[in-house]
């Protein structure tokens, strides 16, 4: 079994950072792209920013300069640095994984629980 664990969300001002952590666990043989998506209020879920195993980033329009996603394979977790945070930031925030569970197995999707990030004056 897998779990995705997130962490580092909170209330923070227009302007302010947060630093989220994703950490997964379990059965793990291997993780290609790790990704963070949000998902606001009335809204679908969409992309934010992804990392493949290699490094290489890929970021949405409205992050780009602002957040800084980047992973530690050994440690099997993401993070995304998120700086000059605006209030339509504000959304739930979850990562997901391609993870292989074992070496003759798929690569399954799994996501996180979610963390608020609320940013507010």
């Amino acid at each position: 079994q897998v779990q995705l664990v997130e962490s580092g969300g909170g209330l923070v001002q227009p302007g302010g950072s947060l630093r989220l952590s994703c950490a997964a666990s379990g059965s793990i043989f291997s993780i290609n792209d790790m990704n963070w998506y949000r998902q606001a209020p009335g809204k679908q879920r969409e992309l934010v920013a992804s990392i493949t195993r290699g490094g290489r980033t890929h970021y949405v329009d409205f992050v780009k300069g602002r957040f800084t996603i980047s992973r530690d394979n050994a440690k099997n977790t993401v993070w995304m640095q998120m700086n000059s945070l605006k209030p339509e930031d504000t959304a739930v925030y979850y990562c997901n994984a391609e993870i292989q569970s074992a070496s003759w197995g798929a690569f399954v999707i799994h996501w996180g629980q979610g963390t608020q990030v609320t940013v507010s004056s």
